[in-house]
């Protein structure tokens, strides 16, 4: 624990001399922002993990993250209860739907700036601007939508509110990103946004990979390139499993 303080202290510090050390450089260069991991590793026995999020501003400032996983398409399909069984109706497709999302603030985010200026730089779950195809006429897409969100939340993979950024001073920040242990691999990107008087001051992205790693990763692998074929082991090991269990219990 000792140990984790002070890598986190010597990187603040770090940022801190490149902070001062930058003064006379361009407006650009006003924000200073690096993950303590930018790889996160998925294997067999992995249960969720948190990644630290540091960096340095010239003068003071609200600061906004946004942590976005790869894109994706998702369907949302409406149940209903016919003869007494529940079954899938009418559905929304959904398009350029992150399979991760989350957000952190120094302040609450709706004092820092206006809606506005989310919408314009998509930043927030309610300002993401997601392609819609409905086959439900009877509903609005609004319905859909908030059910969507509502099923990511409850997946961990929406934040449910912004997470917490914290200034150990005037110009040093951090905090927590939480990845849990279902998060999607792929690329996602992280915008860190610097906020005066209501607008954008400056802008720093970095990406961050989540992959599989271990057997797990080649067992993912295997079961993409050959899936007939895993399947086929699948149903073998299956059956295996089932026929050894049937003989253990006649046995006793």
């Amino acid at each position: 624990m000792h140990k984790s303080g002070a890598i986190i202290r010597t990187l603040l510090a770090t940022l801190a001399v490149l902070a001062v050390a930058g003064q006379d450089r361009a407006h650009a260069d006003a924000l200073v922002v690096d993950l303590s991991n930018h790889l996160v590793a998925i294997t067999t026995g992995f249960t969720g993990t948190d990644v630290l999020l540091f960096g340095a501003v010239q003068n003071e400032g609200d600061v906004i993250v946004t942590v976005r996983g790869p894109d994706q398409d998702m369907v949302v399909r409406r149940k209903e209860r016919k003869v007494g069984i529940w079954v899938n109706s009418e559905s929304a497709t959904f398009r350029n739907v992150p399979a991760y999302y989350a957000s952190a603030s120094n302040r609450p985010m709706e004092i820092i700036a206006n809606s506005q200026l989310y919408n314009d730089y998509r930043i927030g779950l309610e300002h993401q601007r997601f392609v819609t195809e409905i086959d439900d006429k009877d509903r609005n897409s609004s319905d859909y939508r908030d059910a969507l969100l509502r099923n990511m939340r409850a997946a961990g993979l929406f934040n449910q509110r912004p997470a917490k950024i914290s200034f150990l001073s005037n110009q040093l920040f951090r905090t927590d990103i939480h990845f849990p242990a279902n998060t999607p691999t792929g690329t996602y990107t992280i915008n860190v946004y610097l906020i005066r008087d209501g607008r954008i001051a400056s802008v720093k992205t970095t990406p961050l990979v989540v992959s599989k790693t271990g057997v797990s990763a080649e067992v993912y692998d295997f079961a993409h390139r050959y899936s007939a074929l895993y399947g086929i082991i699948a149903v073998i090991i299956a059956v295996a499993a089932g026929w050894t269990a049937s003989v253990m219990f006649r046995k006793r």
